[in-house]
């Protein structure tokens, strides 16, 4: 029983002030590194997937890249537009912004068609993911013009300013998700141990994780660029695992302490809980670091961050568990027996948090089915999943878009009122090409007749600019759509430009590169990388859940059965997300306007991180079922009792971790809501019908079985609490 986690528990356990300060020092130190050094965030270059990105890259080459843009719509606050007043205030306005460092350029004043609206637009210098922090600038000049000119209404819009909307509603969401996820994941913990003080210390530790991950998140962004979802995600992961891992740690000491009776020292109980369930907070741990790390191969920066947050705060929530849980608990487990001592002399009962139930009716009575029937429980089980799992038939995946942003956010408001005055200026495709600078007269031309293609195109509105790179080496075209980004129509332009227009013009030129970018070439090549990459991280996925299972327990049976079991809990999850959100029926009671898809992310991410988790509950469930066949119990009984004692700390643990993505289902941002419906639902599926039916189920009808190749038990040393198996097992090593 002298493993590494026994080790560490001993050494903690023995010098426990030691063990919490240095822990503390750790987390300050985290942050301190953190703030210290900063965070790298992401740059524009760093997204670019595809022939979008491509024509991105050739564009930057020639200094033509995208610019962002913010937009000023200058109108009436009643009646018509006051012409030269609004004339003068965009005069003002333009002067004001052509002052501005930040600013790369002003364009002349533009009238809506109907007259009633005077707009501004100006372009940002620098990199489109730097924009929304130098959008300040400009809102103040704004607001200054606006309070000169009290007849008008100036609105402010552009990717800047909505960026920095989103992020902005983004923190107010998180907050709100705080204060739901805290008070509910403490009177969980409540409930679990009847005692303020031990279900604190599940929420501290993990609080205390989640600060330190944050700290060293920053840190290793400088080898992996932060996209902004970083922290977002260690505080989700972070709340869930941390917890977890202590619950699981907590329940087990609570056990052992409840059936020595008073006859072994806390510790020893340390130690015991620490070669038991320490061993397999530490293998669940590295599952899901290891299931997450498939991301790295979708060659994604989105998907290369969320993995960096999971990694981080998962691996430091299983380093407070080997550290600084095992002094806590030795601390409180001698305030605990000077309590329970003084109760005894006063003839009162054992309080509930002291006492170590093994399961009770209410699992019993769950685990009857499986147990007196568990051919129909696993068929009846199989089939309600696979059902759930149906509507994953007519799964459409998009890139969740600007078009999808919250329209509580202002500068969405005043987006939406400048797509309807200025539909032209809605979409626009760029048509990249990149040749010797000989052949730059013969690209323009063929650029100037795939314009002219486009004109004659009623999803074009026949507007189109040309500019060349000074080196006459790079040409872009640009083509404007009157619909938004995430129509059909703006989809069918992309596609006739793509198809038809630039390989019947700038094809025919040899040796001629080209390729299309703009907003909805992103929206569509996105997707399409990630459907190129899913084979590869599903491969990945699956082997190296059979190859921890494996690991874990020395069966390929398990391993097997592992890999089903995750595949049939994220079909369903994955089947009632569609179901949800694909379609509107469900907008009211969640609070979100249907696109009738589901965010690329959503899917991928779902199958890595449900991978990991249920690993948490497979490793933990059998775990102890394993624990009792090497112990000399038959693996039919080994079973119930292993279900029944992990039953009500695998369902706390579930409600923790549905509460904190329950929470993410009040967020504003679409994607968000859809990942924390899908993992809320993938947590109760598989705590509920796969480890209380299926497992069980399937584990007893395969009986003896379960453990192959293993061939004969070596029994294990017997602690001093415990009594003899009353029969021999095949060892499952």
């Amino acid at each position: 029983m002298d493993s590494f986690t026994v080790r560490t528990a001993r050494w903690s356990a023995l010098h426990p002030w030691r063990a919490i300060i240095g822990w503390l020092v750790f987390v300050v130190l985290c942050l301190g590194i953190g703030s210290a050094v900063g965070v790298n965030s992401a740059k524009t270059a760093d997204y670019r997937v595809g022939e979008a990105g491509r024509a991105e890259a050739m564009a930057a080459e020639g200094h033509l890249e995208r610019r962002s843009t913010e937009q000023v719509l200058i109108s009436a606050r009643s009646g018509a537009l006051d012409k030269d007043a609004a004339e003068a205030a965009a005069k003002d306005l333009t002067a004001r912004f052509e002052r501005l460092p930040e600013v790369e350029s002003v364009a002349a004043p533009l009238l809506s068609e109907d007259g009633g609206i005077l707009m501004v637009e100006v372009a940002v210098k620098g990199e489109e993911r730097d924009a929304k922090d130098k959008v300040d600038a400009l809102l103040t000049q704004t607001e200054a013009v606006q309070k000169a000119n009290p007849g008008l209404l100036l609105e402010e819009t552009g990717s800047p300013s909505i960026s920095k909307g989103v992020e902005k509603q983004r923190g107010e969401d998180l907050a709100l998700s705080e204060e739901i996820t805290l008070p509910v994941t403490l009177v969980t913990l409540l409930i679990v141990f009847g005692s303020v003080t031990m279900a604190g210390v599940p929420l501290l530790l993990a609080l205390s994780s989640i600060a330190a991950a944050v700290g060293l998140s920053m840190v290793v962004s400088h080898l992996s660029p932060d996209t902004g979802v970083g922290t977002n995600v260690i505080l989700m992961i972070g709340l869930a695992v941390g917890v977890d891992y202590t619950l699981f740690y907590l329940k087990r000491e609570r056990e052992e302490r409840a059936r020595s009776g008073g006859r072994l020292s806390s510790e020893a109980l340390v130690q015991l809980a620490a070669a038991t369930s320490g061993r397999a907070v530490v293998v669940s741990g590295l599952a899901v670091v290891v299931s997450t790390a498939t991301l790295y191969l979708a060659s994604d920066v989105i998907f290369s961050s969320l993995a960096t947050g999971t990694i981080v705060v998962v691996l430091v929530a299983v380093l407070s568990s080997l550290t600084v849980l095992p002094a806590l608990l030795v601390k409180l487990g001698k305030r605990a027996e000077r309590t329970a001592r003084r109760r005894a002399e006063r003839g009162n009962r054992v309080p509930r948090s002291m006492r170590g139930d093994g399961g009770g009716r209410v699992w019993a009575a769950l685990l009857r089915p499986a147990n007196r029937h568990p051919v129909a429980t696993l068929c009846v089980s199989v089939l309600a999943l696979l059902a759930l799992a149906t509507p994953l038939a007519g799964l459409k995946i998009t890139e969740m878009s600007r078009d999808t942003h919250s329209r509580e956010i202002p500068a969405m408001q005043v987006y939406d009122r400048l797509n309807e005055a200025f539909p032209e200026h809605r979409v626009t495709h760029d048509v990249v090409v990149r040749a010797d600078a000989a052949r730059s007269g013969e690209i323009t031309a063929s650029l100037e007749e795939l314009a002219r293609l486009a004109d004659s195109d009623p999803l074009f509105t026949g507007e189109w600019r040309i500019r060349t790179s000074d080196d006459r080496r790079i040409s872009v075209l640009e083509l404007h759509v009157p619909h938004l980004g995430n129509t059909d129509e703006a989809y069918d332009s992309l596609d006739h430009l793509r198809d038809d227009y630039v390989p019947a013009t700038v094809g025919q030129i040899d040796g001629a590169e080209y390729g299309v970018s703009g907003d909805v070439a992103r929206y569509i090549d996105y997707p399409a990388h990630q459907n190129s990459k899913l084979p590869l991280v599903l491969g990945a996925l699956l082997l190296v859940t059979f190859a921890m299972t494996l690991y874990a327990f020395r069966s390929v049976v398990l391993g097997l059965l592992g890999v089903v079991l995750n595949l049939l809990s994220a079909a369903a999850a994955l089947g009632l997300l569609v179901l949800v959100f694909q379609g509107s029926w469900a907008e009211g009671l969640l609070k979100f306007d249907s696109t009738g898809s589901i965010g690329s992310r959503v899917p991928l991410f779902l199958f890595v991180i449900l991978f990991g988790f249920s690993m948490d509950y497979q490793v933990f469930v059998v775990s102890r079922i394993r624990e009792a066949v090497l112990g000399g119990v038959p693996t039919r009984q080994a079973v119930l009792d292993g279900i029944r004692s992990s039953a009500s700390v695998v369902t706390s643990a579930a409600v923790v971790m549905m509460t904190v993505f329950v929470s993410f289902v009040f967020l504003h941002i679409i994607e968000m809501k859809q990942i924390g419906f899908v993992l809320a639902a993938a947590v109760l599926l598989d705590a509920f019908i796969i480890r209380i039916m299926i497992l069980p189920a399937a584990m007893l009808l395969l009986g003896e079985a379960s453990w192959w190749p293993s061939r004969g038990v070596r029994r294990q040393p017997l602690l001093p609490h415990q009594e003899p198996a009353k029969s021999p097992v095949a060892d499952v090593r």
